[in-house]
């Protein structure tokens, strides 16, 4: 099937990215003379907790390549995104949107993969509701997609992060975009969580009937709240989403690149890996997060077609420009 006639079957959903960005200023290049690497890491939950997970995989990261590694902690991808740009941060664990955009951006380089702790080269979106939610049987019975898009009008919904892969892009590709549905019009209250934790808190405290997470944050959340865990229900399961990507910064010495890409592809230790929910890594390139991108460019794509303010030729000339990116990118 052509991938343009593909995307024009697809609704037009608009949404506003504007996320707060961090005020950060230049540093000298870390193209030579390093004595340190900033790593940034998504707070995906409370940064108290976070520490103890991060702290021993950095000290080994430290001394196999001899020089200090340190955490850089924040609890939204486009501050990820600037201080790599900036280059406040060499190396950075993303997720797949937010990864596209450093790449285009901020100088971003993947060259590795995370595995699951089952060895899964991927994870999962959810839609998660609380257990005692009284629509909770109807939505299990009829899917929770479908629910969701039948009654919209009457919930309350969060999305996690907008530039979250599992926690906005694939539940609105998949649930939103090709159902004709614009979930800013169509949800009795709309709102951004900030990250996986927010968003199960949210629901597990009755702030949100419905929220998406991903099976990853979910494990981690029955560890830190327990209880919190316990109150949810997933009612909606994505297709499998390529693991997250390790990026560093692509001015980096060529000789530290190989170091860190070892240290990456040989490192194996359970008890320091498993509480980061992760079995190891394998090398990866760019290219593997290009599901991602045609994804982004198809959006764009049917945000121009349904945009009655541009006239038909450049509305043309722009859409073939989008085509062959697509194109490219397969």
């Amino acid at each position: 099937m052509d991938r343009r006639s593909f995307l024009k079957t697809l609704p037009l959903f608009c949404f506003s990215l504007a996320g707060s960005k961090l005020l950060v200023s230049c540093q000298s290049s870390p193209s030579s003379g390093l004595e340190s690497l900033q790593f940034g890491i998504l707070s995906t939950e409370d940064e108290a907790n976070q520490k103890p997970l991060w702290e021993p995989f950095l000290a080994a990261m430290s001394q196999a390549l001899g020089i200090t590694v340190t955490p850089f902690y924040t609890d939204q991808y486009s501050n990820l995104i600037e201080a790599m740009r900036f280059e406040q941060i060499q190396i950075a664990w993303y997720g797949g949107k937010a990864y596209v955009e450093a790449a285009q951006v901020a100088g971003a380089e993947a060259f590795a993969l995370t595995l699951a702790r089952d060895g899964s080269k991927g994870y999962y979106a959810h839609l998660i509701v609380r257990k005692d939610s009284p629509f909770i049987d109807q939505a299990k019975s009829l899917g929770g997609d479908r629910y969701v898009l039948e009654n919209a009008t009457q919930l309350t919904f969060a999305f996690n992060d907008p530039n979250s892969t599992s926690g906005f892009l694939v539940p609105s590709y998949y649930i939103f975009a090709k159902n004709n549905l614009n979930p800013q019009k169509a949800f009795k209250k709309l709102l951004f969580a900030g990250n996986h934790e927010a968003a199960a808190l949210a629901v597990a405290n009755g702030s949100v009937d419905i929220a998406t997470n991903n099976s990853e944050a979910l494990v981690r959340l029955a560890k830190s709240y327990p209880d919190a865990y316990q109150a949810i229900e997933t009612i909606w399961t994505s297709v499998l989403i390529p693991g997250d990507p390790i990026a560093y910064h692509r001015n980096l010495p060529q000789p530290l690149k190989q170091k860190i890409q070892q240290f990456f592809y040989t490192y194996d230790d359970e008890a320091v890996l498993n509480p980061l929910d992760w079995s190891g890594f394998e090398a990866a390139t760019d290219e593997d997060w290009n599901p991602v991108r045609e994804l982004n460019i198809g959006k764009q794509m049917l945000d121009i077609e349904a945009n009655e303010n541009i006239n038909p030729a450049d509305k043309n000339k722009m859409l073939e420009e989008l085509q062959q990116k697509l194109d490219a990118l397969s």
